[in-house]
């Protein structure tokens, strides 16, 4: 029987049950005011291979997935009285059960392209807050929860066992968790809200005893778990984040409403990182299988990267691991296409497919130990096993893995005219005509055609989008990935460096006008496409092949600014090197001036637009002044490459441009170098895009969350500000 790990215990524990041959699941659903990143589907891939694995075994399954629809994804923007959902809706002309029911749609898409099994029932909050006022009014029946002007909260000192899933016992713990501004309303800052009083203009509103209002975020689930699966049910999953306080809450509301406990079994997943660290939409890191699907990566390869760690474990995402996976489980479809062609071979050794399933099915129920599944998934594949039955196992476990194994010939299909081609090459093979053969092989390949000879006879099949996306220019994941050059001598005058991602018009105006300044000067133009997808990419490839001083480096997808302008940085030779700004214009000779401004060689940087500040707390422009600066603005930043060995490269968990150059400038300076600045230098500045087309809420935080990371490294060094050097 599957063993799974329960947070309430803190134990690997058999999963017994309630109803003999039968188990009854809650998995905690998306909010859908928006698309669910890959983290969330991590989540829901677990609870997926618990079904699977339960289902495989020949027990019932009754599968619940709430669907948040009234927009409390978060405890303070109930709090504070906001709705995701409404903004949304504001933002995008819809209405809110518009938006919500196109994020639904949506999920439920990305659900089936990653081959999760559709749970039996997909309740909406907003179709059960009769339900969930069942609950509270027992809640305020019972002393459990009490009404203060329309707004009812949960009196968490009335439940005893509040605390005990999550492990925050202590107030103050409570309180940092919860991280939001204290409700006067509350009795005690530690409870929470079962029902909001609607404010004025509210949309989303229904009416109670004590008003009209809404829902708060935690009682949805009590309500339609039990409504669903009964006051007693057997397993309850979600992520990491959703122990505390939403579970915590769930059980508190729960318990207190039915008077015994509810749930046997909490399963959680272990968040999904992105370059190392959290998903978050302000990190830039919050992708959506949509970015994968651009890539013409099949969704699938993602499922098999989850496969590749044990569900309480982090795992690391990044695009670099995806390509693996997805080569891994191209691999692994080939293999069972080349099984398919001797489907009876041994497959009737019913002892061995007992052994090998058995072997398979003690590792899933293992605490869900699906990287060990895989690993004999391969073992397998590599045996001396017959092809007939690794064919017959290889289907049998792909009942759990879900990778989409038993069908796989339908993804080979070619037609007839193909088939025809392909015999005419075995009858040049055969006829020793191995010329034309070889010609006739690789019109097959330009027509988008993978043709293998094997021991058994030549196969054919089309080529996987992935595969023919291969064939074009070479792009990376990472900034680890591209080679650096630091330890080469120079081997050109200036290298001008340049991170374009999309506004192809800018990016014209900015390569174009500094080349034509350049004049006969050694210069190469090193220029970073940090994944942009629309159209900047192609002419940046169509500029390098006219113009041999251009260098181009694709990203696959959009990188952290400092990773994009650190390959920027590794990959440039020039004796001199100028980052430009692609919302600049060079409109003069910028070269030699720059030039002359780092021959003095206590200057670490220079450029045209200096900052300074007196006390690191507030930065401004330099008012039109020349000469010693705090901070280089990033629109024009020039220094010599060989200061880099000393001062190294960018940190990049500045994944957002802002506050980088000020925090780079304190790399300079930290290393002993002055920041210079000539405000005539000529170069014109224009939109500045990256910035004006975010939304401000969500630049203030990107900029706010970068300035962090600068104070964070930066505050107690005070001495390195040019006014405190200057009076010492």
């Amino acid at each position: 029987m599957l063993r799974l790990y329960n947070t309430l215990t803190r134990r690997v524990e058999e999963l017994s049950p309630l109803e003999a041959g039968r188990v009854k699941i809650y998995t905690c659903g998306p909010t859908v005011y928006r698309d669910a990143h890959i983290g969330n589907l991590r989540s829901y891939l677990m609870a997926d291979w618990i079904r699977r694995a339960l289902e495989a075994q020949n027990l019932e399954v009754t599968h619940v997935k709430n669907i948040t629809d009234v927009g409390h994804m978060r405890q303070e923007v109930l709090e504070q009285g906001g709705d995701k959902v409404i903004a949304a809706a504001i933002a995008e002309g819809k209405t809110p059960a518009e938006i919500a029911q196109f994020y639904t749609e949506r999920f439920f898409a990305d659900e089936l392209k990653v081959n999760i099994i559709p749970a039996m029932h997909f309740p909406k909050a907003t179709d059960h807050v009769a339900e969930m006022l069942e609950i509270v009014e027992g809640l305020v029946e019972t002393g459990h929860a009490y009404e203060v002007h329309g707004n009812v909260y949960f009196d968490v000192a009335s439940f005893d066992g509040y605390g005990k899933l999550s492990g925050n016992i202590q107030e103050a713990e409570l309180l940092e968790a919860v991280r939001v501004e204290a409700d006067p309303l509350k009795r005690d800052p530690r409870d929470f809200t079962l029902w909001k009083q609607a404010e004025p203009g509210r949309e989303l509103k229904w009416p109670s005893r004590w008003g009209e209002g809404f829902p708060g975020w935690h009682i949805e689930c009590s309500a339609m778990s039990v409504k669903y699966l009964g006051r007693r049910f057997d397993l309850h999953t979600g992520g990491v984040d959703n122990i505390f306080p939403h579970h915590e809450g769930e059980i508190a509301q729960s318990e207190g409403f039915t008077g015994e406990p509810v749930v046997s079994v909490w399963t959680h997943g272990q968040h999904l990182l992105a370059d190392g660290v959290k998903m978050a939409k302000s990190a830039g890191n919050s992708f959506i299988l949509a970015d994968i699907e651009s890539q013409d990566i099949d969704p699938l390869a993602f499922r098999y990267l989850c496969l590749t760690a044990r569900y309480r474990t982090r795992l690391n995402f990044t695009f670099t691991a995806l390509k693996a996976a997805q080569r891994g489980l191209h691999r692994l479809r080939n293999r069972v296409w080349e099984w398919n062609a001797a489907p009876g071979e041994g497959d009737s050794n019913e002892d061995a497919f007992i052994e090998w399933r058995g072997r398979f099915v003690d590792l899933v129920n293992d605490d869900l130990n699906m990287p060990g599944a895989l690993a004999l998934t391969w073992e397998l594949a590599r045996s001396d096993v017959p092809a007939g039955l690794k064919l017959r196992l290889v289907r049998s476990f792909d009942e759990i893995l879900g990778l989409g194994l038993e069908q796989p010939a339908a993804a080979h299909l070619v037609p007839d005219d193909v088939k025809a081609r392909v015999s005419e090459r075995l009858r040049l093979r055969s006829a020793g005509e191995y010329a034309p053969a070889d010609s006739a092989r690789d019109s097959l390949s330009d027509a988008g055609y993978v043709v293998e000879d094997t021991t058994n006879g030549t196969r054919v099949r089309p080529k996987t989008a992935w595969e023919r996306r291969q064939e074009g220019w070479h792009s990376y994941s990472s900034s680890a990935e591209v080679p650096s050059l630091l330890d080469k001598p120079d081997a050109a005058d200036i290298s001008i460096g340049v991170v374009a991602c999309n506004y192809v018009e800018d990016v014209k105006r900015c390569v174009l006008s500094a080349l034509n300044w350049v004049g006969d000067r050694d210069v190469e133009l090193v220029v970073v496409d940090n994944g942009s997808d629309d159209g900047a990419a192609d002419w940046l490839e169509e500029a390098s092949a006219g113009d041999p001083r251009i260098r181009v480096i694709h990203t696959d997808h959009v990188l952290g600014e400092a990773a994009a302008k650190n390959i920027v940085l590794k990959q440039c030779r020039g004796k001199l090197v100028v980052l430009l700004d692609t919302s600049t214009e060079v409109v003069g000779d910028l070269f030699d001036p720059l030039d002359a401004m780092l021959e003095d060689e206590s200057v670490g940087v220079a450029g045209p637009f200096g900052l300074r500040t007196n006390d690191l707390h507030h930065f401004h422009d330099g008012e039109g002044e020349s000469g010693d600066m705090d901070a280089m603005q990033a629109y024009c930043f020039a220094f010599r490459r060989e200061s880099l060995a000393g001062v190294g490269l960018m940190r990049e968990s500045f994944r957002f441009y802002r506050n980088l150059d000020i925090d780079y400038s304190f790399h300079f300076k930290d290393r002993g170098y002055r920041i210079v600045a000539d405000p005539t230098l000529p170069i014109a500045l224009h939109e500045h895009r990256v910035w004006s087309e975010l939304p401000e809420a969500e630049r203030d935080e990107l900029s706010r969350k970068n300035y962090r990371r600068f104070l964070d490294k930066w505050r107690e060094r005070p001495e390195l500000l040019h006014s405190n050097r200057g009076a010492q």
